[in-house]
């Protein structure tokens, strides 16, 4: 009960200290309340300008646009408080409005008005001229470079998600980061301008209170002139200090903030170990400022004694240094060379299923030893492709290859090897995704996954390219790509006879009686596999073993046929199918043979039974050179291209035309499910 009414009173907090702010502005403060606010005006700049040195990077302190409007909003209600208690009482005195204006208006600058004029009037200057002007433009520059750059960071999280390197909810994580972000640039910039206002709004007070005070005091209190500018003009100076300082403060605060660049150390300790980490330097200062200090005329304890702090300081690096170099390594000890064995067959190494071999500088992102970064991201393709297709792909065996260029890496499937590259350890790929808006220096390549242009850049050029829209990733994401469209492209050779008995043991294990049914009983493993491996081969997943199983069951008794039981599952499939193409549109576009094609085609693939090659070769070119036109038609639409055809052809067909258009699917009348509504937007073979 006690925590639910905490949460309430947490939740009014922040109204309440609005509808006060706002009060103050309206009801009459006593001077000691002046004094309590005040105070806390101060305390509260002090504890933001803490914060900002702190934060490690700026969405640490997200809140602070709405903080900075908020003490903007408390100092001026302060201000028109104050003004009120001035003008009305004075008369009496310099503490008419409280201690603090008047400590203020007396010690800050002597009692002197003149010199209290001209400290405010500097303030005021180095606020709103360099500080906050500063921060303003850079926080303006920062939020469009931010937004500039979204689209390339959004890229960046969608190939990590599809190549399994981070999960559904790191990458939401990531794509709200990438949002807050531009929101606090564009916020900081908006807020800025509250800070300049309050700036100008400070002069204005002051010289109202000056010129009201005196009226006020000559006119209605009978003071004299020089009494009156005494009274008034300290109070007015007092009070604008007591507003400015923390005014100043704040904007320092604000400039520290959007002037810093994520790290993970803070503002402390990257003063310390960039501006005094290099004692070179540090020695250069100490004889510069040294020298300077035995030049006759020249303070020589402050120049000698400053240069004689840097020499010690750089003294004490070095030796810092020196002892972090010397730090003995660990002693290896060679191990005792074994004894030869007689041959067996442990000396008949398997073929790997899935390799990977480097060259020895990317050794460091494989090893255990040294957290490669690869080693990880291997794991999470494993994960993300056994989600994605239904089954768990062979481990793979990584091992280095001097052979090899020191930057090359070799995958291999079933010892043979299917791709080649070469990835840059410590720099970044940037990857040209078709609309960049400029260019970054560095070394041109083609993307080994996708075969976009791409260019190996140095990691201080990493902001620039992604503000430029460019796809940033490291060294470790491009081999943990290319692995992954390797995998998805070969993931019918990868699922063997062990794998797939693997995968019906594990759906045993929650639905036992299926399995027992199916096989041995009524179906080898080998035609299961078969069945498994055609729809892969076809980009269908196997995630839904159940209905698979069930759909082979019901066929098995009518045929033992891979190709007829892959046709029957993928009837059974066809919600998922349609899904997995069109999404939820109630509405799918489609590709259709024309009629006579259709029957010719028909005639022709049911009498040779093969993928096509009973065709006549003008009829086959035709077939070919339509359908690859009609798929660039969709794509270039952005619709997904789909053949529809009868069922008697739908195999055959889709075997023939799959070099032609890989992207192509082609799909049978029955895998369409009921309720869906047919669009056919292109009709191959109508053009002759």
């Amino acid at each position: 009960m006690a925590q639910a009414s905490a949460m309430k009173w947490q939740k009014m907090g922040a109204p309440l200290l609005v509808v006060m702010i706002l009060a103050m502005m309206v009801l009459p403060l006593p001077p000691f309340l002046l004094d309590l606010l005040f105070t806390f005006n101060i305390a509260m700049a002090m504890i933001v300008l803490l914060i900002s040195l702190y934060t490690l990077k700026p969405l640490e302190f997200s809140v602070f646009p709405t903080v900075l409007l908020l003490t903007t909003l408390l100092r001026l209600s302060l201000n028109v408080a104050s003004t009120r208690v001035v003008l009305m009482q004075g008369h009496t005195g310099p503490d008419a409005a409280g201690k603090v204006i008047e400590a203020f208006g007396h010690f800050l600058v002597g009692g002197n008005y003149a010199v209290g004029i001209i400290v405010f009037i500097i303030l005021v200057v180095i606020n709103f001229v360099v500080i906050t002007k500063g921060a303003g433009r850079i926080a303006e520059v920062s939020a469009r470079f931010t937004l500039d750059a979204m689209p390339g960071k959004q890229m960046a999280i969608d190939a990590d998600l599809n190549a399994g390197l981070i999960g559904e909810d790191e990458a939401r994580r990531r794509r709200s980061e990438i949002s807050q972000e531009a929101d606090f640039y564009g916020s900081m910039d908006g807020a800025s301008k509250f800070v300049r206002g309050d700036a100008v709004a400070g002069i204005l007070i002051l010289f109202i209170n000056v010129l009201g005070g005196l009226l006020v005091g000559v006119l209605q209190h009978d003071l004299s002139l020089a009494q009156a500018t005494e009274n008034y003009v300290l109070l007015a100076i007092g009070d604008g200090l007591v507003a400015q300082i923390p005014a100043l403060v704040i904007s320092t605060a604000a400039g520290i903030v959007v002037s810093r660049v994520s790290s993970d150390q803070d503002l402390n300790e990257q003063i310390i170990s960039q501006m005094f980490g290099k004692p070179e330097t540090l020695f250069l200062t100490a004889g510069i400022i040294s020298i300077m200090g035995l030049i006759p005329g020249m303070p020589h304890i402050a120049f000698l004694l400053i240069g004689s702090l840097l020499a010690g300081a750089a003294y004490l690096v070095t030796q810092r240094q020196r002892q972090e170099a010397a730090a003995p390594a660990p002693v290896e000890v060679a191990p005792r060379p074994e004894e030869p064995t007689e041959v067996g067959w442990h000396d008949v190494a398997p073929v790997d299923r899935l390799g990977l071999e480097v060259g020895y500088r990317l050794v460091p992102l494989v090893d255990k030893n040294q957290d490669g970064e690869l080693l990880r991201r291997i794991r999470g393709i494993r994960k993300k492709i056994a989600q994605d297709l239904g089954f768990l792909v062979p481990a793979v065996h990584i091992r280095d290859n001097l052979q090899l260029k020191p930057n090359a890496y070799r995958l291999t499937l079933k010892g043979v090897v299917v791709a080649e590259d070469e990835a840059v350890a410590g720099k970044f790929l940037a990857i040209n995704p078709g609309r960049v808006l400029g260019t970054v220096q560095g070394q041109q390549v083609i993307d080994p996954a996708y075969g976009l242009p791409a260019v190996w850049i140095d990691a201080g050029l990493r902001d620039q390219a992604q503000t430029y829209g460019y796809t940033v990733v490291d060294a470790s994401t491009v081999v943990a790509t290319h692995i992954t469209k390797l995998i998805h492209e070969h993931a019918t050779e990868l699922l063997g006879r062990e794998e797939t008995q693997q995968l019906l043991d594990h759906v045993a294990k929650s639905h036992p009686k299926l399995v027992e049914e199916l096989t041995p009983k009524a179906l080898p493993v080998a035609t299961v596999q078969k069945v498994l491996q055609n729809l892969l081969d076809e980009q269908v997943h196997i995630r839904d073993m159940r209905t698979i199983l069930e759909a082979l069951s019901e066929q098995a008794a009518r045929t033992q046929e891979p190709e007829e039981l892959t046709a029957a599952v993928r009837v059974a499939l066809g919600r998922a199918i349609i899904h997995d193409t069109f999404g939820g549109a109630q509405e799918l576009p489609v590709m259709a043979l024309e009629p006579n094609l259709e029957h010719i085609l028909t005639q022709a693939m049911a009498s040779r039974g093969g993928a096509g090659g009973g065709l006549e070769p003008g009829l086959a070119d035709r077939l070919v050179r339509e359908t690859v036109q009609a798929v660039e038609k969709q794509e270039n639409a952005g619709q997904p291209a789909v053949l529809l055809s009868p069922p008697a052809i739908r195999t055959l067909l889709a075997r023939f035309l799959r070099r032609s258009a890989p992207s192509l699917k082609v799909l049978s009348h029955a895998e369409v499910p009921d309720g869906k509504t047919i669009r056919i937007v292109s009709l191959i073979g109508a053009g002759a």
